[in-house]
């Protein structure tokens, strides 16, 4: 059996932010696509950080502590991702073996990692690329 790589799983053309965007932006985003994690990406298409549904809360939460729902939405329209992101970015190569991937994820305590061809993104990895593995493989 072929060694799997990041290429065999990980999610391909991955919905991005800029940093100037406003977090509501980015929330809706991520809800609207249903996942956890965006890379971050500058007027020239590179990787600058990763913002995590974590990342928005802790946010929020910070910033507006007892205001609800309205509050937290206010407020999310108020700050700019560039406010909220991890700029230490971890990223990846496409050839990568999945199983140093997932090493990589477990050691670092990561999400996901941005998968870069050069300096261009060009997927996303995530735990949950992980369960969609585990759940079409055969026992």
């Amino acid at each position: 059996m072929a060694t799997l790589t990041v290429a065999d799983v990980m999610s391909r053309e991955p919905e991005t932010v800029g940093p100037n965007d406003q977090l509501l932006e980015a929330e809706r985003l991520m809800n609207n696509h249903r996942f956890r994690h965006v890379a971050v990406v500058d007027e020239d298409d590179q990787v600058v950080g990763v913002l995590s549904q974590r990342d928005l809360f802790h946010s929020a939460l910070l910033k507006c502590a007892g205001y609800g729902a309205h509050g937290v939405g206010k407020l999310l329209d108020m700050f700019l991702v560039k406010e909220a992101m991890k700029t230490d970015v971890v990223t990846i190569t496409a050839d990568t073996p999945l199983s140093s991937a997932a090493e990589l994820m477990l050691e670092r305590k990561l999400g996901c990692l941005p998968v870069l061809e050069g300096d261009r993104l060009v997927g996303i990895l995530t735990e949950s690329d992980f369960v969609k593995l585990a759940s079409t493989r055969d026992d």
